[in-house]
């Protein structure tokens, strides 16, 4: 059996493995509650693994040890920033999210501002998101295929979606739950243990030191040297460690456990699975500074976890660890992609498939199942139709428009009483506009140089602190127009399950 017969082989075990953890989680799933947030019943430990599941996207398990190989330890951010980002959820956001009761985020935003414009715009936003999400999942997917066992750039992209909108629309997240934390304990395997053997054959070759033909060193920045390269690392920290409570996929995780305490054990969990997580691509990076020159010079530094394997090994035992990290790579897209389409299937059912299909409640299983397709299929269609967006790159504008969206909302609408509609609305809308905006542009290849480079490529610098001004001055110009029920609402969010069963 070759090389790419055997990659080949782990793409088909990971998907089947999939479709029955799916299928078998189909089961526990009966109710429409079940289809949007497990009827809130997930517990800390499962959750936790889920989430690990889903985060860990084509620009961890692919996309770190690349930009490390190629741009040096200060690329470290990216996975600092997806990390600590959890911590910053832990201390504002998890607990009275999920005590607000709500299934996604337009829910919370009607709740707490009582006006369907805010739901309305909380919606467009959570789908435009999450398919600029799941852009790079499915280019990562073809990127993989392709490397692995030379398959066409499409086959990656039409694998994953036919595998994801089969287990969505099947069970939803109740059945996903099971899936993903499956795929976090398989990606964590897949990185670890060729990375371990890579180290052992790097040893026993007598450890030789990094070649001089990778450009970049040790010591280069995100950007170049100076002003520029100091702002686009700020807002690269910005968008990365204020992203994360905006992104569509993790705050409905969120609304499926049990309580608010179960919230905040779930995010320490989270923490200690993904710092386990990233211990490894640093390894290959370092890894590839030794034998990956010629990876480089073509200019596929994306496939350095995949590749390393076959380069410092010969014959069988490369080939099988090449198909183990591309059976975790593959999950790496399948998980990521199915919370997304979770996330935009609901928001999608709730506001336009549920009143289409007229179920007796606004979105129920049927127009679920009609959502999850328009979900995977416009971004899978856009995927197939643009090429080389770039993965890290889809992902940092991702975390730069939920940072410049949803984290002012959530932020200002769970601690400060004074937000208004008109402030909440204006405030999408001056974030939105800067952060969509940037990204529209590099997705449509608008490349700028120097400063207006640097404000493009990474713009949550200015439009974070913009849409929080902007929500904050509306709001106070507005005052009277705060909701009359704020108050009330703010303490329920802040007051402890067990605090308010000794008051009843």
């Amino acid at each position: 059996m070759s090389g790419a017969q055997v990659s080949a082989l782990a793409v088909v075990l990971v998907s089947l493995v999939t479709l029955g953890i799916g299928t078998w989680g189909l089961r526990f799933s009966r109710t429409t509650s079940d289809f949007f947030v497990a009827s809130r019943t997930v517990r800390p430990r499962l959750n936790a693994s889920a989430i690990g599941g889903e985060y860990l996207s084509a620009a961890s398990f692919l996309g770190i040890a690349g930009l490390l190989l190629v741009g040096g330890a200060e690329m470290l951010w990216y996975p600092v920033g997806w990390t600590a980002g959890y911590l910053v959820l832990l201390v504002l956001v998890a607990a009275p999210l999920r005590r607000s009761g709500a299934y996604t985020l337009p829910d919370f935003a009607e709740v707490r501002l009582g006006s369907r414009g805010v739901r309305a715009a909380c919606s467009l936003l959570v789908v435009a998101v999450g398919w600029l999400y799941l852009l790079p999942q499915f280019e990562g997917a073809g990127l993989t295929l392709a490397a692995a066992i030379g398959a066409p750039q499409w086959v990656g992209p039409l694998v994953v979606g036919a595998v994801v909108l089969a287990n969505v629309s099947s069970g939803g997240m109740r059945s996903i739950t099971f899936v993903q934390a499956f795929q976090y304990w398989l990606k964590l395997t897949a990185i670890l243990l060729p990375a371990v053997v890579l180290v052992i054959v790097w040893w026993g070759d007598g450890h030789p030191s990094p070649g001089t033909a990778v450009p970049g060193g040790w010591s280069s920045p995100v950007a170049d040297g100076g002003g520029i390269g100091l702002y686009t690392t700020y807002s690269l920290i910005m968008a990365l460690f204020l992203g994360t409570m905006g992104l569509p996929h993790v705050v409905v995780r969120f609304y499926t456990n049990p309580d608010g305490r179960a919230a905040r054990r779930t995010t320490v969990v989270v923490l200690a699975l993904l710092g386990l997580f990233y211990l490894w691509p640093p390894v290959y990076a370092g890894l590839g500074r030794v034998y990956g020159d010629r990876l480089v010079a073509e200019g596929r530094s994306n496939v350095l976890v995949l590749e390393l394997p076959r380069v410092m090994m010969d014959g069988l035992p490369g080939e099988l660890l090449t198909a183990l990290v591309t059976a975790g790579a593959f999950a790496a897209f399948l998980s990521t992609s199915s919370g997304l389409a979770i996330a935009v299937s609901g928001v999608i059912t709730q506001d336009v498939t549920g009143r289409l299909v007229g179920e007796r409640r606004r979105g129920g299983v049927t127009a679920f199942r009609l959502a999850a397709v328009v979900a995977v299929a416009v971004p899978l269609l856009a995927a197939l139709a643009l090429e080389n967006v770039g993965i890290a790159r889809s992902v940092g504008l991702a975390f730069a428009v939920a940072a410049s969206t949803f984290c002012p909302l959530l932020v200002l609408g769970i601690w400060w009483r004074g937000l208004t509609t008109p402030g909440a609305l204006a405030g999408l809308a001056a974030g939105g506009a800067g952060a969509g905006g940037a990204a529209v542009l590099a997705i449509a290849g608008v490349e700028g140089s120097g400063w207006s480079g640097a404000l493009l490529d990474q713009p949550a610098a200015w439009s974070v602190p913009l849409a929080f001004a902007t929500m904050a001055v509306v709001s106070r110009l507005t005052a009277d127009r705060a909701p009359a029920h704020a108050r009330r609402f703010l303490v329920r969010l802040h007051t402890p399950e067990s605090l308010e069963l000794d008051l009843s």
